[in-house]
């Protein structure tokens, strides 16, 4: 039995609904970015450096840097409309990028009246998988599976098909709109997110549109939770250590294991056992026929799992 290799591909980035689910029109350049972003968060930073050869290791796909810079430029024109019934709020994201010459990186400065929007999450958020968002290639797909994620746990979700074309920006202030026969919106819209999903990431996606008298109205969105479960966070416990007890509970360990693990070990240690346990199996060194009790075997010798008797 193969243990599965885990590294930063893998890695749960984590998103507030109110930006799930908030009215914008980013290119996918734009989006991926605002992914890097997420994927770095530490509490009270604000500036983080991206580095292209990241997301290129990802992706398998070589960033444009002339797309690259016009991407970051447009991210300083594009608001985020955010409805609460508190407030109607407009606000940019980032306050400055700076690239850095011969580095192939750039720093991302958080604009100081979005932070809320980075940091305050408490249980109003999407967990997504890094790997999973960035491996679509269309705008729609990432933003459909975005919106899927913070659904997943109810199964499906139904919007009346103007809101969800306002979400996805393809509805102007002057109320110019995009693919606006819905044989276009099926066409370049919701089956290539739909094939891009289910080829792509972590989760699977179907649609069904209902009318109302003679015209579509109604889209449900219909998400497979059999993938990946909703992430719970604890605001009292690190949130790094709360991401490896779920990558150990991936791996087929139970919640006390998985915490005493996390507590004792650190996550890049534990990435690099996977790697040359993997490393092993594949030149047929080693064969493993329970993946669990192996692992649980490894810990015990370290002293941090304790033996049954």
């Amino acid at each position: 039995m193969q243990l599965i290799d885990v590294n930063k591909e893998d890695k749960l980035i984590f998103q507030h609904n109110v930006i799930t689910s908030g009215r914008y029109d980013y290119s996918a350049c734009m989006l991926d970015i605002l992914f890097m972003v997420l994927s770095c968060l530490e509490k009270n930073k604000l500036e983080y450096t991206i580095h292209t050869h990241d997301i290129e290791v990802i992706t398998g796909r070589k960033w444009n840097y002339k797309q690259l810079r016009e991407a970051t430029e447009s991210i300083g024109s594009r608001m985020f409309e955010i409805d609460t019934p508190e407030s109607y709020d407009q606000i940019w994201l980032f306050s400055r990028v700076k690239y850095l010459k011969g580095t192939g990186s750039f720093t991302i400065k958080l604009n100081d009246e979005a932070t809320p929007y980075f940091f305050d999450l408490k249980n109003n958020f999407t967990a997504m998988q890094l790997k999973s968002v960035l491996n679509c290639s269309s705008k729609y797909a990432k933003r459909l599976y975005a919106i899927a994620c913070q659904w997943r746990s109810v199964g499906t979700k139904r919007f009346e098909i103007p809101e969800l074309k306002n979400m996805l920006g393809l509805i102007d202030k002057k109320g110019n709109e995009q693919f606006e026969r819905i044989s276009d919106f099926k066409k370049f819209v919701l089956d290539i997110a739909r094939t891009q999903i289910c080829e792509n990431t972590d989760i699977e996606i179907d649609y069904e549109l209902k009318k109302r008298g003679r015209e579509f109205f109604w889209i449900t969105l219909k998400i497979n939770t059999q993938k990946f479960k909703q992430l719970e966070i604890d605001f009292e416990k690190p949130l790094n250590i709360q991401k490896f007890v779920s990558k150990l509970t991936n791996y087929g360990l139970n919640q006390e294991q998985a915490e005493l693990i996390a507590g004792k070990e650190k996550e890049k240690d534990f990435d690099i056992l996977i790697t040359e346990l993997n490393e092993k199996i594949r030149q047929r060194k080693l064969k493993i026929e329970n993946s669990v009790g192996y692992l649980v075997g490894v810990y015990q010798k370290k002293g941090i799992l304790q033996a049954k008797n």
